[in-house]
């Protein structure tokens, strides 16, 4: 599904934020990317996500070389990733429905497929009593859930989250990462950067460990399960 072959990615400012980072995420595979603030793992999520093209080497996702992309395919290539950010992104004036509904409205998607989706894709959340309500109306844990709603409507086979409990307490956290477990178990392919090591360890999964944009191990936390706390 994903692999780097020695990525480097330079800034036009001369930073470089990652150096010959090589790796590869098979498909229907849940992994963590972590290393401390600037080692390189919201550039590499941009980077499978084509928000940006690698400097040298190669970004292969779903076969796909991200690098020779031309840009007319770059909106379908897009439409296979769900991406879940730290803070949320909603419209604040728009309802949960309009805003889990946006990604298939822009893809021109029929009413009736769209109001069947978001549907199922806030009850996956269990939010579909709130479906009506205002972003501002829910709490911070809800809002993230909206936002994963609107990550997996279109039904991609790849999900990626930047930091995406990073405002959350420890329950929350665990109740998120507990989503995205389920969409793993049902074949999506679920790539996450945390900070949150803690949270690693319990989820027992592979962990892609950067340091100053290099990979510096690859290894599988000891505790085999995640649940969540009381």
């Amino acid at each position: 599904m994903i692999r780097f072959d020695r990525v480097a990615k330079r800034y036009p400012n001369g930073r470089e934020a990652l150096a010959a980072l090589s790796f590869e995420i098979p498909a229907g595979e849940m992994v963590f990317l972590t290393g401390r603030s600037g080692a390189g793992k919201s550039t590499v999520l941009r980077l499978i996500s084509l928000l940006e093209r690698p400097t040298r080497g190669q970004v292969l996702v779903n076969g796909q070389d991200t690098g020779r992309l031309p840009p007319r395919l770059i909106p379908a290539f897009r439409r296979q990733i769900g991406m879940v950010f730290q803070d949320h992104k909603l419209l604040t004036e728009r309802s949960i429905y309009d805003n889990v509904a946006l990604p298939l409205i822009v893809a021109h998607t029929s009413l009736r497929e769209v109001d069947k989706r978001v549907r199922a894709a806030l009850d996956q959340v269990g939010l579909l009593d709130r479906l009506r309500a205002l972003p501002l109306e829910l709490s911070v844990g809800e809002q993230q859930r909206v936002g994963i709603a609107r990550a997996v409507v279109s039904k991609p086979p790849l999900l990626v989250a930047d930091e995406p409990t990073g405002n959350l307490d420890p329950q929350l956290s665990c109740e998120v990462m507990n989503l995205f477990r389920r969409f793993r178990d049902v074949g999506v392919t679920v790539v996450v950067a945390t900070h949150d090591m803690q949270l690693v360890r319990e989820a027992g999964l592979r962990e892609i460990v950067l340091a100053d944009g290099k990979l510096q191990d690859i290894h599988v936390a000891d505790v085999p399960t995640l649940e969540v706390r009381r």
